[in-house]
C-alpha cells in the first residue's frame, strides 16, 4: 500500500510523540515526502520502522547500530520479510551473546565473579594468586572468560 500518511497518524499507531518521530527523522532512521502544502506524509512502512526502533532501544541497542540496520533496508519501497529477516539476524546473533552473559552472571553473581579483587573468601579457589587479572580488567569469568 503505497498511500501516505501524516505524523499524527504514524504518532498513534506508534504511541511515538511528534517531536519523537520527527527526531528520528533528523537521525536518517525515516525519510517523509512533502505535500504541496509542506506536511510530512510517512509510508505506512515506517510505523514498522518506528516500532523497531523503539524494541531495539528497549533492548539497548545503540542509535548508530539502528541507523545501520534500518540504512540496509529500501527507501524507495515497503520493506518485505525477507528484507527484516536479514537485518533480524544480526540482531538475533547480539541478542544471543547478551542472553548468554547475562545467564552467566545470573549463575555467577552471588559467587567469585573472577573480578580478581580477593575479597571474598572463595576467591582463593576460584582465582587463585588473581590468575583472572591476567586476562585483563573487569569481571574476566562474567566476560566469559573460563574458570
Amino acid at each position: 500500500m503505497s498511500e501516505r500518511i501524516s505524523i499524527g497518524q504514524v504518532a498513534e499507531r506508534t504511541g511515538l510523540s511528534i517531536s519523537a518521530i520527527r527526531f528520528y527523522e533528523t537521525q536518517g532512521l525515516v525519510h517523509p515526502a512533502r505535500n504541496a502544502g509542506g506536511q510530512r506524509r510517512y509510508l505506512r512502512s515506517d510505523i514498522r520502522r518506528l516500532s523497531f526502533v523503539l524494541i531495539a532501544q528497549q533492548l539497548g541497542f545503540s542509535m548508530k547500530d539502528i541507523h545501520e540496520c534500518l540504512a540496509s533496508l529500501p527507501d524507495e519501497r515497503t520493506p518485505t520479510k525477507a528484507d527484516w529477516a536479514k537485518i533480524s539476524r544480526g540482531f538475533r546473533r547480539e541478542l544471543d551473546a547478551r542472553i548468554a552473559m547475562m545467564q552467566r552472571m545470573r549463575e555467577r553473581l552471588d559467587g567469585c565473579i573472577g573480578c580478581g579483587c580477593l575479597s571474598l573468601k572463595n576467591c582463593t579457589l576460584y582465582n587463585p594468586e588473581d590468575r583472572a587479572w591476567r586476562r585483563g580488567a573487569g569481571p574476566r569469568y562474567l566476560l566469559g572468560d573460563p574458570d
